[in-house]
Parts: C-alpha cells; structure tokens; sequence
C-alpha cells in the first residue's frame, strides 16, 4: 500500500475531528483563539494516523480511536507551542508561519498549550472503554507518555544536555522520551482501543519505539539538509545551540545508516500482524525516505 493513499484518506477525518474539538466561539476568544491557530496549522498528523492505523492492525474500527487520536495531536501541539518559546527553544516559525507566541504573546502562548494539554485527557476520557482496557486505562497511559517519565523527562534531559558532549546512549534516553514516547503510545492507544491483546500490543510497542528514534534520527538529519520552506520551521537550531544530534555523534552517513536500521527494526516488530498492517509498513517506509 502506498503511504499517501492511506495517510491522505484519514487526514480528512482527523482535521474535522480536530476542528470540533476547541470550539471556534470559545469563551473568552483569545484563547480559543490561541489554541485552535496551533492546533489546525496543519502538520502531518503522524500521531493521529498512527493512532488510527494501529487500531486497524489490532481489528478494530479507526473511528474508535479518534478520540485517542485527535488526544495526542494536542499533546504534540502543546508541546510544540512551549518549546518554542524563548525560555526553551526560542523559535519564531513553526508548520510554515509564525510561532504562537509571536502572534499571541508569551503568556498566552503558555496558556494555549496549558489547554491544549489538559483538552488531551477531556479526547481521550472519550475513548469507549472494552473488555481488555477501561476509560481509567487510557488516561493512564497518555499521562506515562506526556508527563514527567516520558515527552516532559525529554524536554529536561535536552535541555540539560545543550552544549555538552554526551554518549550515543544519553542521546538514545533523550530521544525515546521526547519524541519516542508520544508516537509509541500513538500506537498503544490505538491498540487498545481496540481491545488487542497482550501479543498485539507488545509488536506494535516495538514499532513504536523503534520508529520513534527513527523519526528522530530523520528530523536530525533534515535539520540540516533541508530548508525551511520544506521543513516550514527554522533550520540549523540545533547546531546553533548546541544540541547533540545524531548527524552530531555519527556524521550524516552514519546516522543515514542508523534511521535505515531502526526503520528495519521497526518492519521486523510489526511482521507477526500480517496484512492488517501494511499501512503501518508504508507509513514507516515514507518517514525513512521523507524530506520535511
């Protein structure tokens, strides 16, 4: 299956979920305002399409997992919006146009993300509970992935690591937390909406963490050879502040040959689900072969 065919088909679906989720006559304006310029810039969607397709390889119905779905773009947005402001990453572009805080201001800019994190936990309390997993379940699980163990433990570990020379295993930590952990538990809770059992949703775990790094691996090497125009956010960030990457520790070959390796990983974890998951195979085939 190609990629674009499934990933195009669902996008539609995810937007309008997105679009009725903060309302466009929100009370007071500007923060529904705020929220809703971040979250509907557009982007990929990976997470949300992850989410979806993960539910289909566990036999389940997609729309089962909107809820979980439309619960980690917001977290991902959340995200993006705090780690561009000047406190941490300090970034004036983002999904091809101004950052949050350059149109709304730094307070607010904290106070859109502040909601779009806790409208996160609202979508996913909505996910219908089954037999194997409750509501309980998937807020559980959200919360490990977003909070202080997981994309938040990322943030801190990062930042403590600008302009420092670590080991290829720090860089490993920092990226299954902060970028490794939200797409895995895109695809755990997509899973478990479903009802999948243990077997099922030990592979897809297994995908997830190793098409995490990979992605990470990507977006390390775009950073450098892409533009902005592509990427539609700043280019050479990182090396500009210092960060340790992967085209950092293992040169840009090296880490070419490593996103190949981890994108391999990840088709091997996922052969044991068959057919039901081939949209998940080209989806990781297009993030290996991507360009922004």
């Amino acid at each position: 299956m190609k990629p674009e065919k499934y990933w195009k088909s669902r996008l539609p679906m995810v937007e309008k979920a997105l679009d009725r989720l903060i309302p466009r006559d929100g009370h007071p304006a500007l923060i529904h305002k705020a929220m809703r310029y971040s979250l509907l810039a557009g982007g990929k969607r990976l997470r949300p399409i992850l989410c979806l397709a993960a539910a289909r390889a566990a036999g389940g119905l997609e729309t089962t997992a909107l809820p979980a779905a439309c619960a980690v773009e917001c977290i991902h947005t959340y995200s993006l919006i705090h780690d561009d402001l000047p406190c941490m990453d300090d970034d004036d572009f983002r999904r091809g146009r101004p950052t949050n805080h350059k149109v709304y201001g730094e307070a607010v800019a904290v106070l859109a993300g502040d909601g779009l994190l806790t409208e996160a936990f609202a979508s996913v309390a909505r996910t219908r509970p089954n037999r194997r997993y409750s509501g309980a379940d998937f807020v559980a699980e959200l919360a490990r992935a977003s909070g202080g163990c997981g994309l938040i433990a990322g943030q801190v570990l990062d930042l403590d690591s600008e302009k420092k020379r670590i080991p290829l295993k720090k860089l490993v930590e920092i990226h299954r937390a902060k970028t490794g952990a939200l797409i895995t538990t895109s695809l755990r809770l997509g899973a478990m909406s479903a009802g999948a059992e243990a077997r099922t949703l030990s592979h897809l775990t297994g995908f997830g963490r190793a098409l995490g790094l990979a992605f990470q691996v990507i977006d390390d090497i775009l950073d450098i050879v892409s533009t902005r125009e592509k990427l539609g956010k700043s280019i050479g960030k990182d090396q500009s502040s210092g960060k340790a990457t992967y085209p950092r520790l293992l040169g840009l070959d090296g880490a070419r040959r490593e996103a190949d390796r981890l994108t391999r990983a990840a088709r091997s974890a996922l052969r044991p689900l068959g057919s039901r998951a081939q949209p998940l195979l080209a989806i990781a085939d297009a993030l290996l072969r991507r360009d922004h």
